[in-house]
């Protein structure tokens, strides 16, 4: 009891200085503190360990500056960034196996994109302040709160006051003077104040009630401020902004740019400019289209691939029948593969995928079926207008769904989800479309090659994907270079591809606002395409079978596949490797 009162008379400061001079130092510093005390056995950590020790400290810190608009938030984590990017530099990095030297590239890697991350979010607040004058202080309130200093109710609620204040003088002046904002903006940084407005009410929360005299103070100019905050992101989005709150069918999208596609691509190890991509896009985008009119031939169509595929959206299941034609055609996969050894497959794999039905709502953005261990199946509900019923039912037909139940459960996703957790479970942390999008997309060219479709039907069915794949990458590029609007990628996916247009726009708004990176949709195609090299090298090449080239990359886990490529073939990675594998031929 006494060691307990006198550590409470300990001067704060004198706590606060210790706290903080720990705190400064990263925690790979304190574990060889640690490590080199006189006495001591403790093991230098491992990578697997380093990696769960940085999304540990990300984490940490993450939660503590949850908030926006904070400089002090996101200078501290780019402090903690740096440091372990120094800590890496000091690992004797020769004296790693040559799968902990993968795990130190991954590291690194994603430590750089991380960091670059939180300066891009600098600079867009700083381009923003203007439209948001009076966050400071009520930033500052935050900061305080996580630094748990203790706070005085009436200034608090002075600042409280003035905040609201100075909202009104803001909308008074843009009043007079409307500044340029677009709606992607608009919607970005009203998103940011209402994060800013749930943090203060989480704040308010904390002590009234608890402390009489705060609740006093705080409680009637917190309700008012909370109002004019709502209010007042409302006002970006509709006044400035130009979004009709009513209007849940617009296309808003934010394009990032040439020079941010060049950072995604390198943390992404592709060694290709945007405009080679799409150069590569359009070379398999010409052999789809040509072994569709091959396809449209063979059904008596004269090349028309349009025509073959309004053929094909009209063999659709009824009404409820969806689930049965999934299930049948997940076992037809399974067996072609195991028919053929092509891959080693877990009766457990095999036993614990499970079926669920899509919302509506969803299908605005996810028009096709989705999956992993749990597929889930888009098709019509009885909530729907009989225009989207048939769009949805024309779209999931039987030969579109034959060429991708397999893509999304055996030997696609819900194989690698089932094999990722179970093989390096620790490079989960480094998820990337490049492998998750491009390992499934790979097996709809491999079972192509291994003439899986059966009838031309079965080819324009499989077509149709590919060549959207490859639209993918056009448009999605195409858009955040700024070359093409929304609209004109969706018009793209209905003229080119063969989209119902209800369909094409779900798929342009999943691509450019339903929360993917600005690379996820080329990611299925280029993925798929550095599988495909990498199986030429290694099965066409070097005598692996099937089986184990296939069990072999599942077990590497979701990283970029130039890291499986080296892991696969043995290759030793220079501790400066910069991306260079120009995989496609």
């Amino acid at each position: 009891m006494r060691a307990s009162l006198l550590l409470l008379l300990i001067p704060t400061a004198l706590c606060l200085g210790a706290t903080s001079a720990l705190a400064a130092r990263p925690a790979l510093a304190i574990a060889s503190a640690f490590a080199q005390s006189p006495g001591t056995q403790l093991a230098p950590a491992t990578t697997q360990e380093l990696i769960a020790q940085y999304q540990a400290d990300r984490g940490s810190l993450g939660r503590l500056w949850s908030f926006p608009f904070s400089e002090v938030g996101l200078q501290r984590m780019q402090r903690l960034q740096q440091d372990w990017l120094d800590e890496l530099e000091n690992i004797d990095y020769a004296a790693l196996d040559a799968r902990s030297q993968i795990d130190w590239h991954l590291l690194r890697n994603m430590i750089e994109h991380d960091l670059e991350s939180s300066r891009i979010q600098h600079r867009r607040d700083q381009e923003s302040a203007h439209l948001v004058p009076f966050v400071p202080p009520l930033v500052a309130i935050l900061e305080a709160k996580s630094r748990r200093e203790e706070v005085d109710p009436r200034e608090m609620a002075e600042v409280l006051t003035a905040a609201m204040e100075a909202i009104k003088e803001t909308r008074s002046g843009f009043e007079q003077e409307k500044p340029e904002l677009s709606a992607p903006e608009a919607q970005r940084v009203s998103r940011q104040v209402n994060s800013l407005r749930r943090s203060l009410q989480s704040w308010a929360t904390y002590r009234d009630g608890y402390d009489p005299v705060f609740t006093w103070w705080c409680a009637a100019p917190w309700r008012d401020l909370n109002k004019a905050l709502e209010s007042y992101a409302k006002y970006l989005t509709k006044d400035l902004g130009g979004i009709d709150p009513n209007d849940q069918d617009r296309l808003i999208g934010n394009p990032i740019g040439r020079e941010a596609l060049l950072a995604e691509l390198a943390f992404e190890r592709i060694a290709y400019t945007p405009e080679e991509l799409l150069e590569i896009a359009q070379s398999e985008f010409e052999w789809c289209m040509e072994e569709r009119r091959k396809a449209a031939d063979e059904m008596g169509l004269n090349g028309d691939w349009r025509e073959a595929q309004e053929v094909v959206k009209k063999v659709h299941p009824s009404p409820g029948s969806q689930p049965a034609m999934i299930h049948f055609l997940a076992e037809e996969a399974i067996e072609f593969l195991e028919a053929r050894n092509l891959m080693t497959i877990p009766e457990l794999a095999k036993e614990s995928w499970r079926m669920q039905m899509m919302t509506p709502e969803r299908q605005k953005f996810s028009p096709y079926f989705t999956g992993g261990e749990v597929i889930s199946i888009s098709y019509p509900t009885d909530t729907m207008s009989h225009e989207a019923k048939m769009m949805t039912m024309r779209g999931n037909n039987y030969h579109y769904s034959r060429a991708t139940v397999q893509h999304e459960l055996i030997p696609g996703h819900h194989m690698q989800g089932f094999m990722a957790d179970r093989w390096a479970p620790h490079r989960q942390a480094f998820y990337t479309p490049f492998l998750v999008e491009g390992w499934a997309l790979y097996w709809e060219m491999r079972l192509w090659d291994l003439d899986f479709p059966a009838t031309p039907d079965d080819k324009i069915g499989m077509l149709f994907w590919r060549t959207h794949r490859c639209a993918r990458i056009m448009f999605s590029l195409n858009f955040h270079l700024g070359n093409w609007t929304p609209e004109e990628c969706v018009d793209f996916l209905v003229e080119n591809v063969g989209h119902e247009r209800r369909n094409a726009t779900a798929e342009v708004r999943r691509s450019i606002q339903g929360g993917y990176g600005p690379l996820y949709q080329a990611a299925y195609m280029l993925g798929g395409l550095q599988v495909l090299s990498l199986h030429r090298d290694l099965v066409e090449g070097a005598s692996w079978s099937e089986r184990d080239f296939h069990d072999a990359i599942l077990r590497e886990n979701s990283i970029p596949v130039e890291y499986i490529r080296a892991a696969l073939k043995g290759t030793s990675l220079p501790k400066d490797n910069p991306p260079a594998w120009r995989f496609y031929h």
